[in-house]
């Protein structure tokens, strides 16, 4: 499904907050992306040693505590480490766009926020285990039900569903407007962000939070994907690890972070006298059902048109660009059958590893950050091009960024696709 790209109520961005591995400010972002820092690292939040793949993006340093508003503090009780990304995501992407409480009225102002369901953190359930499990081989359900179950915080659920940034981030700042969470995996970040701009251009709200948050580094989370997914095995190489769309690539890294946006009405951010960073023009998201290409060559037709652009327009193509075998061919696959060779293919996540639903966002901050400053960093890892990935990465020395336009594109596992057209903010 794609907008027309005619509707007068046109929709920017007038700043953003990011938690990621390499720098948790737009300013530490970039240095980190022209520099080629990678952020993926051994795990440390955890012992992981004996788990495959024991390295993973995390957010160096990270203290909730220390970030969040103080009248907010208590309820950090009630947040797992996703939440709390998410939060304080929340509040760096409103600061960096100049937008305190009540500066805007609350009926106007909403969010739309991508997040996944948490794992729970395995102390939340020790004494519950403990007592219905006595000898670690069996449960008793009854045991369980009878007198686990009153071991467990009441609020303890209230930790891990995936509204829960939203939910926290719209109390601590008032915000009274549209209200909704994106769950569809890595593609969550661009499907709200897309809704966010549906709901400004209908008239509904003047801003919205656009944000997206995952934390994976957790024991459940990463037993659960050693088993079941492609994940690297380079655990003494850490920073060279995630190889986007190159013949060595031996699987993907998670990590964890957030990437918030404030998405804005063009007349409202002008009257403020806001910073624009870019204008999302155009997007599009459906499924590639047998992950072949043609679907997400589709999607990303659907959001050039929606833009009211042609590929020749378009800067560079940002990928999501996972490190797996079967992912990146399918990728580039369906980049290809709409731009050929002749558009440059830029894949960040190997900086910071895959954020699940917080990726989106996140590589897209990318983008916006290459347009902000004229130059677009090479992507990493990619030495050995893989004739089944027929596209032009772009690797090496920054280059100038030379047309007004970028299609951000991801994907899931199950082939749900989305795109997003943002064109660089001139005037």
């Amino acid at each position: 499904m794609a907008d027309m790209a005619s509707t007068p109520r046109r929709t920017v961005l007038t700043g953003f907050g990011v938690l990621s591995p390499i720098g948790s400010t737009p300013e530490a972002f970039w240095d980190a992306l022209v520099a080629g820092v990678c952020g993926v690292r051994t795990i440390s939040l955890l012992d992981a040693s004996e788990l495959p793949c024991h390295i993973a993006g995390e957010v160096p340093n990270f203290s909730a505590k220390a970030m969040i508003d103080k009248s907010y503090r208590r309820s950090l009780n009630a947040m797992a480490r996703t939440v709390e990304l998410g939060v304080i995501g929340s509040q760096l992407g409103l600061a960096n766009a100049g937008i305190a409480k009540g500066t805007v009225p609350a009926h106007r102002i909403g969010i739309e926020f991508a997040s996944l369901m948490g794992a729970t953190e395995l102390n939340d359930m020790a004494a519950a285990s403990r007592i219905a499990s006595p000898d670690g081989k069996t449960l008793d359900y009854g045991v369980w039900g009878s007198a686990g179950l009153n071991e467990i915080a009441p609020l303890w659920m209230l930790k891990y569903l995936p509204n829960m940034p939203a939910c926290h981030t719209t109390i601590l700042y008032d915000i009274q407007g549209p209200s909704n969470t994106q769950i569809p995996g890595d593609t969550s970040g661009l499907v709200a962000l897309a809704e966010a701009a549906r709901i400004i251009r209908r008239d509904a709200a003047d801003v919205m939070v656009v944000g997206s948050s995952e934390g994976r580094i957790n024991p459940i989370t990463l037993s659960r994907y050693n088993l079941f997914l492609q994940l690297s095995k380079r655990n003494d190489d850490p920073a060279h690890a995630v190889r986007p769309f190159d013949l060595t690539r031996d699987g993907t890294v998670y990590g964890e972070g957030a990437a918030v946006f404030a998405l804005e009405e063009l007349e409202h951010a002008r009257g403020r006298k806001a910073n624009i960073v870019g204008e999302l023009v155009g997007w599009a998201a459906g499924v590639d059902r047998g992950k072949k290409g043609p679907g997400l060559a589709r999607v990303i037709r659907n959001a050039l048109a929606a833009a009211g652009i042609e590929p020749k327009d378009v800067d560079h193509v940002n990928a999501h660009g996972t490190g797996t075998t079967v992912g990146d061919a399918f990728e580039a696959r369906g980049i290809a059958d709409v731009f050929g060779r002749d558009v440059p293919v830029f894949a960040p996540l190997s900086r910071f590893g895959n954020l699940g639903a917080a990726s989106g966002l996140m590589e897209l901050a990318c983008s916006v950050q290459a347009f902000k400053n004229g130059l677009l960093p090479g992507t990493l890892n990619h030495e050995s091009p893989d004739p089944a990935c027929p596209i032009s990465v772009h690797v090496g020395a920054p280059r100038p960024v030379t047309k007004p336009y970028v299609v951000k594109v991801t994907y899931t596992d199950l082939g749900q696709c989305a795109a997003a057209v943002v064109k660089r903010w001139d005037s």
